[in-house]
């Protein structure tokens, strides 16, 4: 027995003998005892109600990580689909707007088309029109002619004849002979011309 220096009468009984070699690693039996029931009740405990509740919190955190990768895919795959739904409208759109301006060029050029017609049409009845008023006017004026130049023929060859001409079929030849002598000179007059 041995006192310890500072202690005041207390003796300390050294009854082992200080470890050497492997031992000084290996701690002794009741520590190894004590230290595997308290590891034991930590792993229990850890194992009961710790681990549970981390797996139940990784299971839903996996569970969300799955859920919005799903999301996130369905959004990507519908996103794609509309998109590829767009091009085809769009293509669709522009094929429509094509074959409408075609349209619209075909009907445009058919109603020209149709007015030239009309107008030709138009054109060509006013002209006819035109040339049967002229037609009219020129027989009217002839026949307005004729009458005037008969009455002036016929009194001009009564002073002239000193006869009365006042039969009308001697009147009616008479100016009938002298708008055919006329007619005759200028024929004769246009050929000389031309």
């Amino acid at each position: 027995m041995a006192a310890l220096p500072g202690a005041a009468g207390v003796v300390v009984a050294q009854t082992e003998e200080e470890p050497a070699g492997i031992d000084l690693f290996l701690p002794a039996g009741y520590d190894l005892l004590w230290s595997s029931v308290t590891i034991l009740i930590i792993a229990v405990v850890f194992y009961k109600f710790v681990l549970p509740s981390m797996n139940k919190v990784l299971d839903e955190r996996s569970a969300l990580i799955e859920g919005g990768i799903e999301k996130a895919e369905a959004a990507q795959k519908q996103a794609d689909e509309a998109l590829a739904q767009q091009q085809q409208l769009l293509a669709e759109a522009r094929a429509d707007a094509a074959q409408v301006r075609e349209e619209a060029r075909a009907e445009g050029t058919a109603i020209i088309k149709d007015l030239k017609v009309k107008a030709s049409e138009e054109a060509e009845r006013v002209t006819e029109t035109a040339r049967r008023q002229i037609e009219a006017d020129r027989q009217a004026a002839s026949v307005s002619l004729r009458a005037e130049v008969g009455a002036l023929a016929t009194g001009l060859a009564s002073k002239i004849v000193g006869e009365s001409l006042e039969d009308s079929a001697r009147q009616s030849r008479v100016v009938d002979r002298f708008l055919d002598e006329l007619e005759a000179s200028q024929t004769v007059a246009s050929n000389k011309e031309a």
